[in-house]
């Protein structure tokens, strides 16, 4: 479009030309000036008002005709304004797309503000949270969803992980709730009932639980027959390896049915495990090195290195498990006369650590990110021989998943394996003997 500035400044220039030259033949030039400076301002006070008026009136029309430079400005004002409508369309039409799609979905959502405050939810929320559209818009999230687990998990600030809750609309019925943050400060949170889900793994845990329970039984009178034959001088000398061969599978039913137990406690347990315990590491450590040496078939050397004088806080039983898991672990897959250390630590990136290192027969890398799956064996062969029953890795992971912890596995086949418990620094304190004057645990 051809810019009116050019006829704008002619304009101009011939009103006040006029203005000298009518002045200068009549006489009075400052009056002629002042009512040409008159007309000129008049002039641009009309086509304000008539701005303003368009505005005023909600811009519903084609904008105001105009002469000289306010034609251009007034047509770049329609421009705009299109563009504006333009965009505003569009911005509704991907709204209602949004809108519809969540509403669509089964699982419930809720937007929320930088102040935990709710602006939209769709039908799958207002069933599953019991929400009221007319009521419950603009109030604090917090306050409609009346749990410490969930209130304490929006304090903790990290979203990496969902909620899981008794729904506020049922007792019988649980949530999982998983908070998306996105643009300036604002959230997303989704909605999931998870009921059948806890319902399955309540009656698997049950399962395990009550099968386990009632194999003891049987399994206990087999195997005190196997024992009284085994006592038997005559049977004994003509069965003496079946014998051998059926008291050891016994005790492999037992250890198995004993793990299949404490896996189903630790599912069945809270989330996280309590700080009830201040547990010193290296004697934890000497225990299970005292049973290690009595369980040991062979000459291995197990040491225990403890290079930090912290505490754990947590459950003693729980801690043991994991612990004698590892080490007994390391027992079974390392040759005699080779070395096995419990190390407690401080790494190099200031994480509390509980390593289990051998110099056994190791494990392919391929092998490494399914090891603490149940019943997964790298070698199902010689982990049946050697009595393993596949959940020692598996009841490791859950008992510091309960400790806020979690495992790290580095092995080279044929040079040995690291097993390294890492602990965050909430689990940890330090001795009162140890602490500086002035100066806090850690916590």
């Amino acid at each position: 479009m051809k810019s009116s500035w050019p006829a704008e400044i002619l304009g101009l220039i011939l009103l006040f030309s006029g203005a000298v030259v009518a002045g200068l033949a009549l006489g009075g030039l400052a009056w002629f000036l002042l009512l040409a400076a008159s007309l000129y301002l008049a002039r641009h006070l009309w086509h304000l008002w008539r701005l303003e008026r368009w505005l005023r009136n909600g811009r519903r029309r084609i904008p105001p005709e105009g002469s000289g430079i306010w034609s251009d400005v007034f047509e770049h004002y329609y421009r705009l304004q299109k563009r504006y409508y333009k965009r505003k369309k569009r911005l509704s039409r991907v709204i209602r797309e949004f809108r519809e799609s969540t509403s669509a979905m089964p699982d419930g959502s809720v937007v929320l503000d930088p102040e935990w405050r709710i602006v939209w939810f769709n039908a799958a929320a207002e069933q599953l949270l019991r929400l009221n559209g007319n009521q419950d818009r603009g109030q604090i999230i917090m306050n409609l969803i009346r749990s410490p687990r969930f209130s304490d998990h929006v304090r903790a600030g990290d979203f990496s992980r969902p909620c899981e809750i008794t729904s506020p609309a049922s007792p019988d019925r649980y949530l999982s709730l998983l908070v998306v943050p996105y643009g300036e400060n604002q959230r997303l949170l989704l909605i999931r009932d998870i009921t059948r889900v806890k319902r399955l793994e309540a009656m698997r845990r049950d399962f395990v639980a009550n099968a386990s329970h009632e194999l003891r039984s049987p399994l206990t009178v087999l195997a005190g027959y196997v024992e009284s034959l085994q006592d038997d001088p005559v049977v004994a000398r003509e069965w003496t390896g079946p014998l051998t061969e059926m008291q050891r599978q016994a005790r492999r039913m037992t250890s198995l049915i004993n793990d299949l137990l404490e896996l189903s406690r630790l599912e069945t347990e809270e989330q996280e495990a309590p700080r009830e315990q201040s547990l010193e590491v290296d004697r934890l450590a000497g225990r299970v090195v005292e049973e290690a040496r009595m369980l040991s078939q062979g000459p291995r050397e197990i040491e225990v290195l403890s290079q930090a004088p912290e505490r754990l806080l947590g459950v003693e039983r729980e801690l043991y498990s994991a612990l004698s898991n590892l080490v007994f672990n390391a027992l079974r897959h390392t040759q005699e006369g080779g070395r096995i250390s419990i190390t407690w630590r401080c790494d190099d990136k200031g994480r509390r650590v509980l390593e289990v290192e051998d110099d056994g027969e190791g494990i392919e890398a391929r092998h490494i990110p399914f090891l603490t799956q149940r019943f997964y064996r790298a070698d199902p062969a010689r982990n049946r021989h050697t009595g393993g029953t596949g959940l020692g890795l598996a009841i490791v992971k859950h008992v510091l998943q309960r400790h806020g912890g979690r495992l790290e596995i580095e092995s080279v086949l044929g040079q040995g394996s690291i097993f390294r418990c890492v602990f965050p620094d909430d689990r940890v304190e330090m001795p009162q003997d140890r602490l500086i004057p002035g100066s806090n645990p850690v916590n």
